[in-house]
């Protein structure tokens, strides 16, 4: 069983330049150690036995083939553009001048 001391919390909060009270360092003190000591019970889990994995569903891509397709003319594209030139979008410029 780990124990966390209020001194221990007080130095971690200091470390991080945190103003803590003595009323949340035994607050903290008390969750820190439900932690540590729920992390020591499931390094009792017997995982010889249990392949590594990185998630644990098995995921598939879902994203629909990758196939060529006719595209949009140039003049469909720019039929609906408030402002159009040599077969272009017509844009205001972003570095001056026009």
């Amino acid at each position: 069983m780990t124990t966390i001391t209020n001194d221990q919390v007080k130095h971690v909060a200091h470390l991080a330049r945190l103003a803590i009270t003595e009323e949340e360092a035994v607050k903290f003190s008390g969750q820190l150690e439900a932690i540590l000591n729920f992390a020591n019970q499931l390094e009792e889990v017997d995982t010889d036995n249990v392949e590594p994995t990185f998630h644990v569903l098995d995921l598939q891509n879902v994203l629909r083939p990758d196939t060529a397709e006719q595209s949009l003319s140039q003049e469909e594209v720019l039929k609906n553009a408030p402002v159009k030139e040599d077969g272009q979008f017509r844009v205001p410029s972003i570095l001056g001048g026009e």
